[in-house]
Parts: C-alpha cells; sequence; structure tokens
C-alpha cells in the first residue's frame, strides 16, 4: 500500500525531497484533499483542481518563496495554499476568522501579491522582476500564472507591452483551458485555439512579436514535460512565456464535462461529484434573475435595448437575453473599461444599453464611466449586480464603495432598489429615455418576495425620479435607508416595543435625493439615523449630512453602514452583524430611541 505523500509535506522544502516518479501520485492526493474540503465547505473548485500539476510543478522547480510567484485572480490557487502551510487549516478556507479564498500578503509569505480581481499578476511579477534588479538579485525568479480569459483583459496586454522591452526576469504561463467562469471569448481566444490545433504559423506568433522567449503549447498535466520545460526556463535571463494546456476540473467528471456549474458548486458528493440540490421552492427569485427575465421581457418589446456584461453572462443572469437575442446582448470578455465606453459609443447612436458590471468590477472603469459617460451626460444604465457585502469572496469582492465613488460624479443618477418590484420597475423607466446615466444597484442573493414572479413579473409602473417613500409613520426618530437593507429595518421595527416612535423612510434615489421629504423629515423629528450596505464615508449617510448641513439643520444625525476599513470574508450575516446592520443589532439601538 503506497504512503499517502500529502500528509508529509506541509512546506515546498518538504516537496522537493520527492522523486519526480512521486508527483503523479501526490497531484492526485492533492485534487481528493481538495474536492473533499470543497464538497463540504464549498468554495472554488474547477479553476484548482486544473492546475494541480502546474502547482506542484512550480514549487518543485522554483526555490518558492525566495523566487516569486503571482496567482492571476486567485480562484486556483487552492493547491499553493495547501502546499504552503495552510494545510492543516485549509477547511477554514472562506469563513470568517479562516484563511482567505484568494491569495493574500499578509497571510503568507507564499503569497507574494494579493489578488481577487483579474489580469494584475503580469504588471505585479514584472514590477517585482524590475525591483529584483535594481537591488541586485539577478537569479531570483519571477512567475506570473494567468489565465486565457484573464490575459485577454487591457491590462494584461499593458504589462506584456512594457516587459517585452525589459531585460526583467519574468517568466509569464499562460493557463490555458478556454474558460474563465464562463467560456472565453473574443479574437485571442480563436488565436488562441488555433496555436492549440497547431493551425496557426509559428511565425505570427502575438507573444515572440512582443520580445518573449515563447515556448509551448505543452501539456499541463504531463509532469516530466512541465518540469523539464520549467527547469529549461530558469536558466534563460529575460522576459519568457510558456503557454500550457489544462482542464479545469480535471480529475473530477462532472467538473470537467460542466465548468461553468463546478466553477464554484456548493456542496456536493466527494465520491460521486453530484451536488447537493437546495429546494427552491417557495423561496424569493434571486436578484441576477429579477434583472436577466425583466431586460428579456422589455428587449423583446424594445428592439433598442442592448445588453453588455464583462465575462459574466450566468453570474449576471445577461444570459437569458444572449440566449434569445444573442445579436443585442454581449459578452465583452475581462475588459471592464471597454464595456463602458462601448456601452457611451452605442448611447450615442439612441441605443438603451444596459450596462451590467459588478459593483466590484466597476471601480476597473472608474475613469471611463466619468469621462466618457457622465461628462457627455450619455444615458448608459449601469446595472451594479453584487452590490453591497457579498459574504465569502472577502474584501476583494465587496461591492461597498460604488455609493461613495458614483455620488461624485455629476449627472450620475443613483438607484438602490429595496426589492424585487422597485428593480424590475426601475429597470422598465429607465428604458423609456433618460436624461442622464443611471447606476442601479442590486446585491447579489435572493429578494424577499417569493411569489414576484407569479404575482409581479410585467406589471410595470413608472418610477418618478428623485421621489422618496414613507414605508411606516413614527413621533420622534426617522430611519432612513436605501436599498436592499431597508427590509433589515423593517424586520427590526417588527420586534422593537417603541415601534410606534419610530418612522422608516425608503430613499431608492440616493442621488438625485429628495430634498422636499427631506426638509419634512427634519422638521418634523428629533433625530435621524442613516443606514446602507456601504461605506459610511462618502456614502448615502454622507449625502443627508450634507443636506443637514447646507440647510442649517441641528438634529442628530447617526450614520449606519460599513466602517471605515476593508471587511474580511464571512457571511454576509456575519458580515452585517460586524458593521452593526444585522436585524439584532438594528433591534437593540432602535429600542434605545
Amino acid at each position: 500500500m503506497k504512503s499517502n505523500l500529502l500528509s508529509n509535506i506541509s512546506t515546498p522544502a518538504d516537496l522537493r525531497l520527492l522523486d519526480e516518479t512521486q508527483l503523479p501520485q501526490l497531484a492526485k492526493e492533492l485534487r481528493d484533499f481538495i474536492i473533499d474540503i470543497v464538497s463540504v465547505k464549498e468554495g472554488h473548485l474547477g479553476a484548482s483542481l486544473g492546475v494541480v500539476e502546474l502547482t506542484i510543478a512550480l514549487h518543485y522547480v522554483f526555490n518558492t518563496p525566495e523566487d516569486l510567484l503571482v496567482w492571476d485572480v486567485g480562484h486556483q490557487a487552492y493547491g499553493h495554499k495547501i502546499l504552503t502551510e495552510r494545510k492543516e487549516n485549509f477547511d477554514t478556507n472562506r469563513q470568517l476568522g479562516g484563511i482567505s479564498g484568494f491569495p493574500k500578503r499578509s497571510e503568507s509569505i507564499y503569497d507574494t501579491f494579493g489578488v481577487g480581481h483579474s489580469s494584475t499578476s503580469i504588471s505585479a511579477a514584472l514590477g517585482m522582476a524590475i525591483a529584483s534588479k535594481l537591488k541586485g538579485e539577478t537569479n531570483k525568479q519571477h512567475i506570473a500564472v494567468i489565465g486565457d480569459a484573464s490575459i485577454a483583459s487591457g491590462m494584461a496586454f499593458e504589462g506584456l507591452n512594457h516587459a517585452g522591452v525589459t531585460d526583467a526576469n519574468i517568466l509569464v504561463i499562460l493557463n490555458d483551458n478556454a474558460i474563465g467562469i464562463d467560456p472565453s471569448v473574443g479574437a485571442l481566444k480563436k488565436y488562441l485555439t488555433a496555436v492549440k490545433n497547431g493551425k496557426n504559423p509559428k511565425q505570427n506568433n502575438i507573444i515572440k512579436s512582443l520580445n518573449f522567449d515563447y515556448s509551448g503549447p505543452v501539456d499541463g498535466h504531463d509532469f516530466p514535460k512541465l518540469i523539464k520545460e520549467l527547469n529549461r526556463l530558469k536558466k534563460i535571463k529575460g522576459p519568457k512565456f510558456l503557454h500550457i494546456v489544462t482542464t479545469k476540473g480535471k480529475g473530477l467528471q462532472q467538473a470537467e464535462e460542466n465548468q461553468v456549474k463546478y466553477h464554484a458548486p456548493g456542496k456536493f458528493d466527494a465520491s460521486t461529484g453530484e451536488i447537493h440540490l437546495k429546494s427552491e421552492e417557495n423561496l424569493p427569485p434571486k436578484y441576477q434573475d429579477v434583472f436577466g427575465l425583466t431586460i428579456l421581457d422589455l428587449a423583446r418589446k424594445n428592439k433598442k435595448i442592448i445588453g453588455i456584461t464583462p465575462a459574466m453572462p450566468s453570474g449576471s443572469s445577461l444570459k437569458f437575453m444572449m440566449d434569445e437575442i444573442p445579436k443585442r446582448a454581449f459578452d465583452v470578455g475581462i475588459a471592464e473599461q471597454h464595456a463602458v465606453t462601448l456601452a457611451a459609443g452605442m448611447a450615442t447612436q439612441g441605443m438603451v444599453v444596459y450596462c451590467n458590471i459588478y459593483s466590484t468590477f466597476l471601480q476597473r472603469a472608474y475613469d471611463q464611466v466619468i469621462h466618457d459617460v457622465a461628462l457627455q451626460d450619455l444615458p448608459v444604465i449601469f446595472c451594479l449586480d453584487r452590490a453591497g457585502l457579498v459574504g465569502e469572496d472577502g474584501a476583494t469582492h465587496h461591492g461597498v464603495f460604488d455609493i461613495a465613488y458614483l455620488r461624485t460624479i455629476p449627472n450620475m443618477i443613483i438607484y438602490a432598489p429595496i426589492n424585487e418590484i422597485a428593480l424590475q420597475n426601475i429597470l422598465y423607466t429607465a428604458q423609456l429615455g433618460l436624461d442622464h446615466p443611471i447606476a442601479i444597484r442590486y446585491p447579489r442573493g435572493r429578494g424577499v418576495l417569493p411569489n414576484w414572479e407569479v404575482e409581479n413579473f410585467g406589471q410595470y409602473k413608472n418610477v418618478k425620479i428623485g421621489e422618496a417613500i414613507r414605508l411606516k409613520k413614527g413621533t420622534k426618530t426617522a430611519i432612513l435607508s436605501t436599498g436592499t437593507i431597508g427590509n433589515n429595518v423593517i424586520a427590526a421595527l417588527n420586534e422593537c416595543a417603541n415601534a410606534e416612535t419610530i418612522a422608516h423612510y425608503d430613499f431608492p434615489f440616493i442621488k438625485p435625493l429628495d430634498n422636499n421629504l427631506l426638509e419634512e423629515i427634519f422638521n418634523n423629528f428629533k433625530t435621524i439615523i442613516t443606514i446602507e450596505d456601504g461605506v459610511t464615508k462618502g456614502g448615502f449617510g454622507s449625502a443627508i449630512l450634507e443636506f443637514a448641513s447646507e440647510n442649517n439643520f441641528n438634529n442628530p444625525i447617526k450614520v449606519l453602514g460599513v466602517p471605515d476599513t476593508f471587511i474580511e470574508h464571512g457571511t454576509v450575516l456575519q458580515l452585517q452583524q460586524m458593521c452593526k446592520i444585522d436585524v439584532k443589532s438594528l433591534v437593540f439601538l432602535f429600542s434605545n430611541h
């Protein structure tokens, strides 16, 4: 009986004591370890399974952590974490107080660069390589591992463009599996497919033209070939590029066959791979599906409607429209800047453009929002999915900054629906014709109305721009909420003994604010409490404070939301508790007003 190799490996130094012939066994054990933990604890699965051999080979050939290894995005870094001193606590992955689901510098010396968003690895590794050269560390290796979806992003090309004119000791490894979260798209994907199939003439190699020492494609699951090539490249100075071909989900049949679903499958049976299905009976719809079904319904009736997403057709549910009306729904790849300016260009020609981007990813296109959309006052409709606290993905993915960073931009309308009906109505209103761009922010996950589709879908109402709504009367304190966090307020007030003294107002429009109603509130209530699921610095509460200052109101104002710190990973409820915006915390607060 073979001994268990993984049980004796805590660091890459332990790994390097193995004979090369033992590595396939280790690869199987590492895959099984990942599958066993993720099947119970959940997380990203397919990406890490696909790079098991590459992960082992990199730590086997290179002298990490002295040699610097940078993972792009980080979905694929589970094997790396297990081999670098985190095997014993890997079961805490993505849990409150546990290890991060992404590489993180404060967590390990082996995590050389914090990641979570795509296409940063080449620039980071190049910066490290140039710094090493300046310090005289000429033998240090710098490796960036990037996927075929991420390398199509503009920032990756900026890094390649610079690296190609340096003598920096950098190795870029392209992990080509033809898929990111959804299948890769675009002309570069077609080029890479031609390279893999031997149909691209060698003299047409894009990477060689950028002054890289190019090799490949190499089978990323073949240890002898992989290790031989890495050892060769280790001795070559200057910018190098290795193209490897892998299978996402390798080693678990279902994950190989359904790579989109098994990117992050939730809980599943470790032995069979079958996903444990959760009953969706009597559950509210996901906000993503409210968006996807509504925009499809609207697009059937309005031929000017266009849908755009940067590489998130399934996650955003734009896929409904892409499947039925493919000529008017576009996945542009991991290219948020391009997505925004593409939408702007379409808007100049009278198209009604819904640009669906996760809140955390719109940060990557901030200049385009200002310069290409708002400055020209083009009525692009930004649908900001995953707004607010997103849970286990943690600090790199929380959509908590959008209110603050969009509120400062002239011409921008910002709307946060309290529920599914409000979301479908603002999506309907936006396509009737707006004079300005609008950002509609809504959270990840389910809404609050189990029968939304049966009772309300398609029954659209026009939303009056800038109007807020009183949800509950009161006599002493006014609660002002924006977005779905208002449902926590409703639940908390139902538990408060003094609820009759507390009024609740829903401010879906963060910009423009309902100034008339605000004036009435400040004149009639002693204390004002604002609540949002975004940062308190510059957010909705700040807008209310500004209103009070500009209009000489002196009412005490308490601002609730995400504090001025990066919030780590945990469940949404746990993170709301940390920020004191969960129902229980609100009951305690309201009971003392």
